[in-house]
């Protein structure tokens, strides 16, 4: 039997297979090895992407139909306030009675929305008909909230290796959105300029169905129905989930904030109309990247101390598109965004763990939603606020707003911490 003589074998010596160093596996090629894993992501990505058409689409068409910006802006916020109301409620029922047994019908009502909605504006509909029917889209599945159940389910063992493995496909879920709201936008302004206004909804809806259709397709992944609540606490009475929501609530204000400032200093500026959006799909990549690139590294022994870690460097990281704004320099600015970026995915993924810990094992999907409908009225909020500034004040101190809006989720998940039941840093849970 060799002996360990504690210098590193020779090229001409035979190293037996169990003396050899293991090699790390690839953690995204561990992830998708479950039979199914790869069906169903690639049915969350289609469904996914009309997510960040959807409004683009809706804006280009009620406002080159109709003339008006304020209706269209005017359709889309009333859109996103149905959202926050009925989302969780379509979460609750997919948790209760199944994956697809509500997504499917409550996406082919968002599609009839959709469908609606062009036939509204193309016949001159009165303007409340644009309201409703844009209303009826609040239905839509949240597909990524699904999809992380999945992956909680298929590597669902208190092992390091399935608790790795859910912390990768955090990370991949959460790069996935990014590249969904990275490509969407310019999709959908693609299809309306080089076809016909209609052409970006029309595009999102089909996308939606067909995506969703393959994602319920998948059986054998879909995590069983509860088939009720009574055993499982509702999420909302969790004092560590809402403290937690509050912060998911202040780090929207970052990303709506964001949006309408850079808009507004690309248009203010004179430069092409597509550069605001060039310079935000960067920081979208920017996000993306880190995302992948934290996918590959082992899970935070506490979470929560890397949620403070995370929210302190991008209310840092976001000082330095303020000070590039002030030089007048576009190219800076996209520079500074694409840095300010790479914070948002750890964050990102870093609080979603923490949802996904604190939700009850019966009712994660909803867990999940309400994550997503704090983020949402977070980005109304900070639009509003963004919008605002950069009216009074001009679009380079806009810019002031998204680190404002981060120090205030700082804040917040320290006061979280700090509580009684200490809910920003409590442990993953079940995760």
């Amino acid at each position: 039997m060799p002996r360990f003589t504690g210098r590193p074998p020779q090229a001409h010596e035979h190293v037996p297979a169990y003396r050899r160093p293991a090699r790390r596996a690839n953690p995204y090629a561990r992830l998708f090895a479950p039979p199914g894993a790869r069906a169903f992501t690639a049915g969350s990505l289609l469904a996914r992407l009309p997510a960040g058409m959807f409004t683009v689409s809706a804006v280009i068409m009620i406002a080159g139909q109709r003339g008006s910006y304020a209706l269209a802006g005017a359709v889309t916020a009333t859109g996103l306030a149905v959202t926050a109301l009925v989302a969780p409620g379509v979460a609750r029922l997919t948790d209760r009675h199944g994956q697809a047994r509500i997504a499917v019908p409550a996406a082919g009502l968002a599609v009839l929305g959709s469908l609606a909605l062009v036939l509204c504006v193309r016949h001159r509909a009165p303007d409340w008909t644009l309201f409703a029917a844009y209303a009826a889209t609040a239905t839509t599945p949240n597909t990524g909230g699904m999809s992380r159940a999945r992956w909680a389910r298929l590597f669902r063992a208190d092992t390091p290796e399935h608790r790795a493995a859910r912390h990768t496909a955090r990370s991949f879920e959460q790069a996935a959105d990014e590249l969904c709201f990275m490509l969407g936008p310019v999709l959908a302004a693609v299809l309306c300029s080089a076809l016909f206004p209609e052409a970006g909804t029309l595009a999102g809806a089909v996308l939606l169905l067909a995506g969703i259709l393959a994602f319920a397709a998948q059986r054998s992944t879909e995590p069983p129905a509860s088939g009720g609540t009574g055993a499982a606490r509702a999420p909302l009475r969790s004092p560590a989930l809402t403290a937690l929501l509050v912060v998911l609530l202040a780090t929207g204000a970052v990303f709506g904030a964001t949006e309408v400032v850079t808009l507004a200093y690309a248009d203010g500026g004179g430069h092409p109309a597509w550069a605001g959006g060039a310079v935000l799909a960067l920081q979208a990549g920017g996000s993306c990247a880190a995302g992948l690139l934290l996918g590959l590294l082992p899970p935070p022994p506490r979470a929560g101390r890397r949620l403070m870690a995370c929210l302190a460097a991008m209310s840092a990281l976001l000082a330095v598109p303020l000070l590039a704004a002030v030089s007048g320099s576009l190219p800076l600015l996209a520079g500074s965004l694409l840095l300010a970026g790479a914070a948002t995915a750890p964050t990102m993924v870093t609080a979603m763990g923490l949802v996904q810990g604190l939700s009850p094992a019966g009712r994660l999907n909803e867990g999940m939603t309400l994550a997503v409908t704090a983020l949402l009225g977070g980005i109304a909020a900070g639009s509003a606020v963004g919008g605002w500034t950069v009216e009074r004040l001009g679009p380079a101190l806009g810019y002031a707003v998204p680190p404002a809006a981060a120090l205030l989720a700082l804040l917040a998940a320290v006061a979280g911490a700090s509580g009684p039941r200490a809910g920003v840093s409590a442990p993953s849970g079940h995760d």
